[in-house]
């Protein structure tokens, strides 16, 4: 299992009229913290792109339990639970500055050579470096 914590600031825009996180900015939170977990474990994005890889969301679960407001420091919590062969799936909890839970997640991304534009297994490199994370734990 690999888990990344990353913060990130409500900003005004965010919120709808009652002063709340607007439900459906949660999916970029959780880009936000997808990108800093793959960040931290050493790659990134473009660089996955850069190899020929893209990634689509192709699910999405969202769970809400007490709203995030303006100008909160929310901590997004990003958990990889397995390695990933065709899918990768990440797991979020996003929390306020006072540690309370506001918000669970999970999406599910699949692994596209960009050449083909079809499904491919999780490169090698990159079962690397989540083998060796792993081991970390």
């Amino acid at each position: 299992m690999f888990i990344s914590e990353t913060q990130i600031r409500v900003r005004y825009a965010e919120t709808d009229q009652m002063g709340y996180v607007y439900y459906g900015n949660y999916p970029a939170y959780y880009e936000v913290g997808r990108t800093e977990a793959l960040r931290q474990l050493g790659t990134s994005y473009h660089n996955l792109e850069n190899k020929g890889i893209m990634m689509p969301v192709i699910d999405l679960n969202i769970k809400y339990l007490k709203p995030a407001k303006y100008d909160d420091l929310l901590t997004i919590k990003t958990i990889i639970k397995e390695i990933p062969k065709m899918r990768m799936h990440f797991f979020y909890e996003v929390y306020n500055s006072d540690n309370i839970l506001l918000n669970q997640g999970e999406t599910t991304l699949v692994f596209i050579s960009m050449e083909r534009n079809r499904p491919v297994a999780c490169p090698k490199w990159l079962k690397e470096i989540f083998e060796k994370s792993f081991n970390l734990y």
